[in-house]
């Protein structure tokens, strides 16, 4: 089996076709792949999601397609310091969410009020990952790092969907946390096997965010107007904390020129939940109208369940410059019904990459993965954990692209 060609197909289960479009939040699957390549080692490259998410609320009208397009940047230096240490440095963007209803629906306010428009959320998060590794010996790679983490998120809601919360808005600015990893890589290279297992600690993110109860849900229910008024002028904070993960990635050679590789990953979604303060308050407030059955509130957003992903392929090296990939995934999703702001459930997917390397040290290399995303039920927040949804969405797809360049030196 020639090392030369099984590096060659390592470099290609890197190919920027993988997660981006996962359940709840998740973007980029947080993969350390580029951290384990021999010696010195650098890459970047961006993933571009193009999804249609469609569906009709409970007065069947169609919500036309409300997730936008989006494009996600990474990049990667690993520095072989010694014989027995490395040190990397790991750029990604890990949770995100951009999406928007327009047209005429439940989740558009289109009475002449200060809060006309439609629902929309947009979630950008930032990682630097510093990881330093120790090798025993060529087998063996212990790893463990720092994360810094920054989050920025807006959610507005709008339309009949919401009751008392048409009209919210929610907005953090942009707020820094840090938090660790750490992690076991195991190979032998004659036979082209490595392995490897990460764990990410979940990251918590405390802010004052702006919060405002908007006017057409108090105009509505005049009952809580005051109570809402009251919350309105009240300050306290908010806290927000991204989940702990776990990956475990293999590759092995099958046959002359020819790998396989997987990666699984698990995701504790089931414990993620967001509560904004004056939301929070105004949630138990909104059980006097609406007898929602939760006195002690209800959150933005949360989820029923983990998220477990799978996505397995075969890299083959074609010549001393082309080499290509096939791939296919599985995500569960993170339970169903789900947040209106999100409303897909997994979904399975093919990829095919390529890889160009004009010299030894260089490549470049491009994907595309189609996705089939789950049909799902979609509740306000004040229905979590309850059969109820405002809307239904089915038959919905996504098509990502992937660029990558990389220089071993």
């Amino acid at each position: 089996m020639k090392l030369n060609a099984i590096q060659t197909a390592l470099l290609l289960s890197l190919v920027p076709t993988t997660t981006t479009f996962a359940a709840a939040l998740d973007r980029s699957g947080q993969s350390i792949a580029a951290f384990l390549q021999p010696d010195n080692y650098f890459e970047a490259g961006i993933t571009i999601l193009d999804p249609n998410v469609s569906g009709k609320d409970i007065s069947q009208n169609n919500t036309g397609n409300m997730a936008n397009h989006y494009y996600s940047p990474n990049a990667a230096l690993k520095i072989q310091a010694t014989d027995h240490f490395s040190i990397g440095l790991i750029y990604d963007q890990p949770y995100g969410a951009d999406a928007e209803y327009t047209g005429h629906s439940n989740f558009i306010e289109s009475r002449p009020v200060p809060f006309k428009g439609g629902t929309s959320v947009t979630v950008d998060t930032e990682n630097l990952n510093l990881l330093l590794g120790y090798q025993p010996n060529q087998n063996w790679n212990l790893y463990a790092g720092a994360v810094y983490q920054t989050l920025d998120s807006t959610v507005l809601l709008r339309g009949e969907s919401y009751s008392a919360y048409n009209g919210y808005d929610f907005k953090t600015g942009r707020d820094e946390a840090v938090g660790w990893l750490a992690g076991v890589a195991y190979q032998i290279p004659e036979i082209a096997l490595k392995t490897s297992l990460t764990y990410r600690a979940k990251i918590k993110h405390e802010m004052n965010a702006y919060e405002k109860h908007g006017a057409a849900g108090m105009t509505k229910y005049p009952e809580i107007n005051a109570g809402f008024t009251e919350i309105n002028n009240s300050e306290g904070q908010t806290e927000i904390t991204t989940p702990q993960s776990v990956n475990l990635d293999f590759q092995t050679g099958i046959m002359e020129n020819t790998i396989a590789f997987a990666n699984l990953r698990w995701v504790n979604w089931k414990d993620f939940a967001i509560r904004p303060y004056k939301f929070g308050k105004g949630s138990v407030l909104s059980d006097i109208v609406k007898n929602t059955g939760k006195k002690d509130g209800f959150d933005l957003v949360a989820y029923t369940e983990d998220q477990y992903s799978i996505n397995a392929g075969i890299g083959r090296k074609i010549n001393d410059q082309w080499a290509g990939n096939l791939s296919v995934g599985w995500d569960s999703g993170a339970g169903n019904p789900v947040t209106t702001l999100g409303p897909t459930e997994g979904y399975w997917n093919v990829g095919v990459g390529v890889q160009y390397s004009p010299t030894p040290s260089t490549f470049i290399a491009g994907g595309v993965k189609y996705f089939w995303l789950g049909d799902a039920k979609a509740q306000s927040g004040s229905q979590f954990n309850t059969p109820g949804y405002v809307a239904e969405f089915e038959n919905n797809d996504a098509i990502a692209y992937g660029l990558k360049i990389g220089y071993k030196f």
